[in-house]
């Protein structure tokens, strides 16, 4: 269980859910014995646990005692690891991979028919790229937590995708993080984004498992 133990640092844990709180609206996460608990108060999500160093007896004990579904598990460990150590109640998604890049400033180009648009509002700042008939065709945003920037909700729309209109967004928002005086940039990635961002120089910190509980 050595991969379970020892694949993510907390600090850069900690940063990752204090950034994507404040990009959700969601309320502060609550410090428990085995990481942090958010308590989102969504429909299907409920509450998440998230678990630097998910062990067998912090599975056992979370599992054990949780009842309500649509909690959530986000555990710093592949699927590999922890999914024989939970219950069929408990349903594993898809692959996800926390990543992390030294952020830089860098004018992205953008291509010929869009435009870029960056804004901040409550602690949240969104790139844009927009049609001329003001659709938007790729988006993405982040919040700091310290020195670090959290990005989230990173998406092309399907009928603009394979044009590098995510590497516009993804190079404004580091851009734009650094120059607000971040160093550092996290996020969860699915497989398909975690491609992506490979290519901008992001690497991997800790393979992620999300877990829901599905039935009491």
């Amino acid at each position: 269980m050595t991969e379970v133990l020892k694949t993510a640092h907390p600090a850069t844990v900690r940063a990752w859910v204090d950034g994507w709180v404040i990009s959700r609206n969601a309320p502060r996460p609550v410090p428990q014995p085995w990481g942090l608990r958010v308590d989102v108060g969504l429909p299907g999500h409920v509450s998440r646990h998230i678990v630097t160093a998910p062990a067998p007896g912090i599975l056992h004990h979370l599992t054990g005692t949780i009842t309500t579904p649509g909690t959530w598990l986000k555990l710093c460990a592949s699927a590999s690891a922890v999914a024989p150590l939970l219950p069929e109640r408990w349903v594993v998604q898809d692959p996800e991979f926390m990543m992390t890049v030294s952020l830089t400033r860098r004018t992205p180009l953008v291509p010929a028919g869009y435009t870029l648009a960056v804004t901040t509002r409550a602690g949240v700042t969104a790139a844009r790229l927009l049609t001329a008939a003001g659709e938007v065709a790729a988006r993405g945003q982040f919040a700091l937590a310290g020195r670090t920037a959290v990005v989230d909700q990173v998406e092309t729309a399907g009928n603009h995708r394979r044009r590098g209109l995510g590497t516009v967004v993804m190079q404004t928002l580091a851009s734009t993080a650094a120059s607000m005086g971040a160093r550092t940039g996290v996020l969860v990635a699915t497989a398909e984004g975690q491609a992506l961002y490979e290519t901008l120089g992001w690497t991997l910190h800790t393979p992620m498992t999300a877990a829901v509980l599905t039935t009491p």
